[in-house]
């Protein structure tokens, strides 16, 4: 384990991510996974006002990933490469994952301890609070066949499904359905009886490009079923394949127009893509393509943004940008991108005192907070977050009424 860690620890400062994330080790590297939140971290101020005027009922964290290697029969899987050391970027994120979720490495206990660990989080929060846990398809090819040697992770549907059966007080899930996939449409008509609040999508990951008219059917259904699809926007840098392209925003004005509600993840913050209203390559922001979309009145019942991850360091930027638009406010939902508030490197909270977005007297306490309960860390930060006075507001944070199924 420490030789490990010092191969983590050597491989981060060399930048063996680099092309993975913005990273700082002002804040140290590992997670210290430290088990109990003491009385005076629970009563603090920060927490406290955190969670005054939020109904923990309706409080979702609704972008959570599952991670495990199958040890427990569950049908987890990684790509064997996320091991081998002589690959520094896949062995890396590994070790970082795994530290950040503090799993038990123990032979025969990583998907055990990986869920365990999780439920420990959900407790910790109040009564009612609940997390989206996202099932992950495989990469398929355009006949729709699974791609192994192609994908980075698979979480089956069916595994997430069990969890929010037997945790219905902590866990929602979402399904991961490949529009490609010959059954795709059966496949979804299970996870909506099997009780899925939404399909996730990862398309440079999974070999989806949601412009494309094979996903027509596929969005009908979703429309009629009227389940929201979560679909990461804007580059992947931690588990991709096929192309930033795919991840364009304004690719997903065709399931827009076929009248699904759709999920921007991460509000599409980071890379650029290419602005495809306009004659030539002119690359953009991808996030100002989200904009647009979100500015297009066409749009306005079926459109919102995720705030996953918005608070590490190469997504910050949008930070000012999201809090001065409150005109944006109710069409934005909370998220962790959990396990990933766990990865210390990537959120140096001075950065965000720096850029007169956090008081300075919160850096302590949430730099505890993140060694305890990275979901706890997740939402008092944000709910910190202010310019000028102003924060998100309290609906930015209950999101359950989003996903209420209707009847």
């Amino acid at each position: 384990m420490m030789k490990r860690r010092l191969f983590l620890g050597a491989g981060c400062a060399a930048g063996a991510l680099a092309s993975g994330c913005d990273f700082s080790l002002r804040d140290g590297v590992f997670n210290a996974c430290r088990a109990d939140l003491p009385t005076d971290l629970r009563d603090h101020p920060l927490v406290t006002s955190a969670w005054r005027g939020l109904n923990p009922e309706k409080v979702w964290d609704t972008h959570c990933h599952v991670f495990g290697d199958g040890d427990s029969g569950s049908g987890l899987w990684y790509n064997p490469r996320l091991e081998q050391i002589w690959r520094p970027r896949g062995y890396v994120q590994r070790e970082f994952y795994v530290n950040a979720s503090c799993v038990d490495e123990t032979p025969g206990n990583v998907d055990k301890s990986f869920v365990e660990r999780l439920l420990g989080k959900c407790l910790g929060m109040p009564p009612g609070f609940h997390v989206l846990l996202f099932a992950f398809d495989w990469a398929r090819d355009d006949a729709g066949a699974p791609m192994p040697e192609r994908s980075t992770f698979h979480v089956p549907d069916t595994y997430v499904a069990k969890l929010a059966k037997n945790h219905p007080a902590h866990f929602e899930w979402a399904a991961s359905i490949h529009p490609y996939d010959p059954k795709a449409l059966d496949r979804l008509d299970a996870a909506v009886e099997k009780g899925a609040r939404a399909v996730k999508w990862l398309p440079s990951a999974q070999n989806i490009d949601p412009a494309d008219a094979r996903c027509d059917r596929f969005y009908a259904r979703l429309a009629a079923l009227q389940l929201p699809l979560i679909a990461h926007a804007g580059d992947e840098r931690a588990v991709h394949d096929f192309g930033e392209h795919l991840g364009n925003p304004l690719r997903l004005r065709r399931p827009l127009d076929a009248g699904v509600k759709v999920v921007v993840a991460h509000c599409a913050s980071l890379g650029e893509g290419q602005d495809t209203d306009r004659a030539g390559k002119v690359m953009l922001p991808n996030f100002e393509l989200f904009a647009r979309l979100l500015e297009d009145p066409n749009y306005r019942k079926n459109l919102v943004g995720d705030i996953a991850a918005i608070t590490q360091g190469n997504r910050m930027n949008v930070v000012p940008i999201l809090l001065e638009r409150s005109d944006w406010h109710a069409r934005l939902l909370n998220a962790s991108d959990y396990p990933l508030p766990g990865v210390v490197p990537l959120i140096y909270l001075k950065s965000l005192f720096d850029q007169k977005l956090l008081d300075p007297e919160a850096l302590e306490p949430l730099r505890r907070l993140r060694e305890i309960n990275v979901l706890l860390f997740d939402l008092v930060l944000k709910r910190s977050l202010s310019l000028n006075g102003r924060g998100f507001p309290a609906a930015v944070f209950e999101t359950a009424p989003f996903f209420k199924r209707p009847t």
